[in-house]
């Protein structure tokens, strides 16, 4: 029997990455909300009591950045009055420009006249995984830390526990046999809190009201170990403690490690950027193709030149679980998936506001997002 630990962490909407994630996909919203075709490439940098965003955008919406940011920082809860981070006191400076038309003009119309099909936005490769582990076809390791983000957050912003601060992480540990989660080995929670509760007080609370409420009791055993707050103690968090940078959990954005990831940033870019919507689009024929039943896993790989509309390879790997052979997939796919940029928007209908929705706690395994829809499985076993 192959037997194996596999870890996955998520962080909370107050840890510093996030915070600059969540930044950018408020602009990116706030652009598509009053123009669709807009062309954004929001960075955001925080660190103490500063904010810089920066970027190319190209876009007929009038923008108060100060405005999208502040409001981006109140509803994460940096209003304490002990933040030096707070919401209607850091400093907002702007370094934004328009799109390059060197890109703009590979994106818009690749040769102007002769082919007016939309080109990527850029080189680079995608991946996309689904796995029948989970309801949620997704890795059981991050969609554990995922609910134990989501449940602190939620207890926080109740305002239930007053010591709640943002900034926090989770990490779950999961012992596989045969390529099946079967217990969970440790759990790791690190959640920022105010100066005047004790470890001891922290420790029980996690446990018992987040812990032992979001994981399954029955992958839990006697010898689960639960670390909370390590270090013995976290007051000074989020942009005071740590640098946060838009387009660094990209690991928690995705599979946690257990799919394949290329490497390229999702928050703060339009869907011309095949970073995101490749991505997305990757999960989403993954997704359909463990829920046809065609194989228990499913990893698509596919990559693009800049300016070009047909990606410049397409892979997909089973891992040994397909029911058919991955030849015939791998057809089936491509009679029933368009992976051209124009037509992944379409498919996905991603010229809308829905940006923001995707930020925090992972950009797949959520319900109401176009890429986790299952509408395609009838479609690949009439194709094969």
């Amino acid at each position: 029997m192959d037997k194996y630990i596999f870890s996955s962490e998520s962080v909370g909407e107050g840890h510093p990455d996030k915070v600059a994630d969540t930044i950018s996909d408020a602009v990116l919203d706030a652009c598509l909300a009053g123009d669709k075709y807009s062309r954004v490439a929001c960075e955001t940098f925080v660190k103490s009591n500063v904010v810089v965003i920066g970027g190319e955008i190209t876009t007929k919406t009038k923008l108060d950045f100060e405005t999208i940011a502040r409001k981006a920082i109140r509803e994460i809860g940096y209003v304490n009055d002990d933040d030096v981070f707070h919401a209607d006191k850091v400093f907002i400076n702007l370094l934004v420009t328009q799109q390059s038309p060197d890109i703009s003009q590979g994106v818009d119309a690749l040769q102007p006249g002769t082919n007016k099909e939309e080109g990527a936005g850029d080189q680079g490769i995608m991946f996309g995984y689904a796995t029948n582990e989970t309801a949620d076809l997704m890795p059981a390791p991050i969609m554990f830390a995922h609910r134990l983000g989501r449940e602190l957050t939620k207890i926080r912003k109740s305002g239930k526990v007053p010591w709640l601060r943002p900034d926090a992480k989770s990490q779950v540990s999961v012992a596989y046999e045969d390529g099946r989660p079967m217990r969970i080995e440790n759990v790791v929670i690190s959640t920022q809190h105010a100066a005047d509760v004790s470890h001891k007080e922290i420790e029980k609370f996690c446990i018992e009201n987040v812990i032992k409420k979001c994981l399954p009791a029955r992958m839990m055993t006697a010898k689960t170990e639960f670390l909370i707050n390590p270090t013995g103690r976290f007051v000074v968090g989020g942009p005071q403690g740590d640098t946060g940078l838009t387009g660094r959990k990209i690991i928690v954005d995705s599979y946690g490690g257990m799919g394949r990831h290329g490497g390229g940033a999702f928050s703060g870019k339009d869907p011309s950027k095949v970073d995101r919507s490749a991505a997305y689009m990757g999960r989403w024929v993954a997704k359909n193709v463990v829920a046809a039943n065609l194989a228990a896993k499913c990893e698509v790989q596919f990559a693009y030149a800049i300016g070009h509309p047909d990606p410049v390879s397409v892979h997909i790997d089973c891992f040994g679980t397909e029911t058919v052979p991955v030849s015939k997939i791998t057809r089936a796919v491509n009679r029933v998936f368009s992976f051209q940029p124009s037509d992944i928007v379409a498919q996905l209908n991603l010229l809308r506001p829905i940006y923001s929705k995707t930020t925090n706690y992972g950009h797949f395994g959520k319900k109401g997002l176009t890429w986790e829809e299952t509408n395609k499985t009838g479609a690949l076993l009439k194709a094969l």
